[in-house]
């Protein structure tokens, strides 16, 4: 977790903690100072909206007007307001922030991952809001290379964000967005890594970028100013001017659209999508002037996504179930009539992704709320289990930027483990340990245990709960607990590993509707793709 994202979920529990401890404190009530102000009311201005042959009345659309005065002087009384009614609790907040802070290893390096002919690492120093991206060159034994520094991008800015970060093939140049407004409003640059400068080359509103192989053509897509949604992709050469070549526009406002190019580096993909379809559009990343091809036209409700390796695309696909299924298709003709099934729709196991290497490929799955991977061989299409040691935890893919290798990492996190990075070997069907997320302050997991229990809806729906509590608790329901849940979109609420609660108490988690693999309540399960490597 980088330093800016570390500091927001630290004022988050404040906020949880100082009400947690409010009573045990004995903070006096805000609302029972007859010293307080009255709080600040937004005004109303009626703004009428039609949508589908129906009105909508919305009283506080002016308050979108960010360059408004009238905005910065109402959002500046609320803020005075919070001041006024937090001021009796200002020495808790200290606490409690030095205390979560404490438990925050500020100065840290992420594990490397290998790109080509480098080493590429994060660390974070402490007293630095933001995280420092390197590179060494042949091994980690090499002298440092300091590609981007976030602190310094952030110097006289109010807000700083980077989103893309990805370096041409030939290690040369790195194309990166940031965000200095805070609404999600990035920015396309070019740094020239031989000699550490900057490019003149901009664009705005950039979502996602993608690099051809000629190190020299970036494609990118653009958001629309009022709805933020993709709907443009352009092609630039880096040390050009001018107006870039749009490359495509998505006419339907149902769709957004993003580009990413293949582990392989063998193609370039154009994704459309809405919220149940998909459409994808390729060219070989070596000809980034070929003209686009649509894999297989959009067809409503069906969600497609492909990979690649060899002569073959690989395709997670839900044209037969809501959980999808895996095919695969001939890069000369890879449309629905040449797919070849490779693994069926199954009721009770949804495939959420797969990623593809030379000689191998990993299935992300959910099984009983759980998420799952399998290993598998691409001759043979035998798979192996990553076992996991607990009832309860979430995994994830980690970096994986090389195609031809036999090692495979992923993340792991619990109630009770910190986030882990492992490795696997494919030959070998074993896992070892990377790295741990160090928790200073004396944290020992052995006091605690995570159980997996199920709760029975009223309709007789058996609701995955995963359990934190100390060692030797009686679960009687005499207790109080702390509750979360969530239940849309067919996202599972997967557990993490938070080292506050150790000190505030147990936790239970309710699991959302992608629990049952996409059938909750009849409800449509929405599997998104998750970037390779995010």
């Amino acid at each position: 977790m980088n330093k800016s994202l570390s500091r927001s979920v630290l004022f988050a529990f404040l906020i949880l903690a100082a009400t947690l401890f409010a009573f045990e404190l004995r903070l006096p009530a805000a609302d029972d100072s007859p010293s307080l102000p009255a709080p600040p009311v937004a005004k109303k201005v009626p703004k009428v909206t039609e949508i589908n042959g129906r009105k909508l009345m919305d009283n506080y659309f002016w308050l979108r007007d960010k360059k408004n005065p009238e905005v910065k002087a109402y959002l500046d009384a609320e803020n005075a307001y919070t001041d006024t009614v937090m001021k009796p609790t200002e020495a808790l907040q200290k606490k409690l922030y030095d205390e979560m802070l404490s438990r925050i290893k500020e100065t840290d390096v992420e594990v490397p991952y290998k790109e080509g002919g480098y080493f590429y690492y994060v660390r974070t120093e402490a007293g630095k809001q933001y995280p420092i991206r390197c590179r060494k060159k042949g091994s980690m034994d090499a002298p440092e290379e300091v590609i981007l520094d976030v602190n310094e991008l952030a110097k006289g800015q109010a807000f700083m964000s980077l989103g893309a970060f990805d370096v041409s093939d030939d290690g040369n140049l790195l194309a990166y967005t940031t965000d200095n407004t805070g609404f999600r409003q990035f920015t396309l640059a070019v740094k020239d890594l031989r000699t550490g400068k900057v490019l003149p080359d901009r664009a705005e509103r950039v979502d996602s970028i993608a690099w051809a192989n000629d190190n020299k053509t970036i494609f990118y897509t653009v958001e629309d100013a009022t709805t933020k949604r993709g709907y443009q992709m352009c092609r630039h050469i880096v040390g050009t001017t001018g107006n870039d070549t749009l490359v495509y526009e998505e006419k339907d406002e149902r769709f957004d659209i993003g580009t990413g190019k293949t582990r392989s580096k063998a193609y370039i993909f154009l994704f459309s999508g809405s919220h149940t379809t998909t459409e994808v559009r390729y060219i070989p990343a070596a000809q980034p002037m070929a003209e686009w091809k649509i894999m297989e036209p959009r067809k409503q409700d069906v969600e497609y996504y492909p990979d690649h390796n060899g002569d073959s695309f690989y395709i997670r696909v839900n044209d037969t179930g809501r959980n999808f299924r895996l095919v695969k298709a001939p890069v000369s003709a890879p449309e629905k009539k040449n797919w070849q099934e490779i693994l069926p729709n199954r009721a009770n196991v949804m495939l959420e992704d797969t990623d593809y290497f030379k000689n191998y490929y990993v299935l992300y799955e959910r099984e009983k709320g759980l998420p799952q991977m399998r290993v598998c061989n691409l001759s043979t299409n035998e798979c192996r289990h990553i076992e996991f040691p607990e009832p309860a935890y979430v995994s994830y893919s980690y970096v994986n930027r090389e195609f031809d290798t036999t090692k495979f990492r992923y993340g792991y996190q619990s109630f009770i483990t910190p986030q882990s990075v492992f490795e696997y070997d494919v030959t070998g069907g074993t896992s070892i340990l990377l790295k741990e997320k160090e928790v200073p302050g004396g944290y020992n997991r052995t006091r605690y245990q995570v159980e997996r229990i199920q709760a029975t809806a009223s309709d007789g729906v058996k609701v995955p709960m995963s359990v934190l509590h100390l060692k030797g608790a009686k679960l009687d329901g005499k207790g109080p607990i702390y509750l979360t849940g969530y239940g849309s979109y067919g996202a599972s609420y997967d557990i993490g590993f938070n080292s506050n609660l150790f000190k505030h108490g147990g936790s239970r988690r309710g699991r959302g509707r992608g629990a049952h693999s996409g059938r909750w309540r009849n409800g449509q399960g929405v599997a998104r793709r998750r970037p390779h490597d995010a």
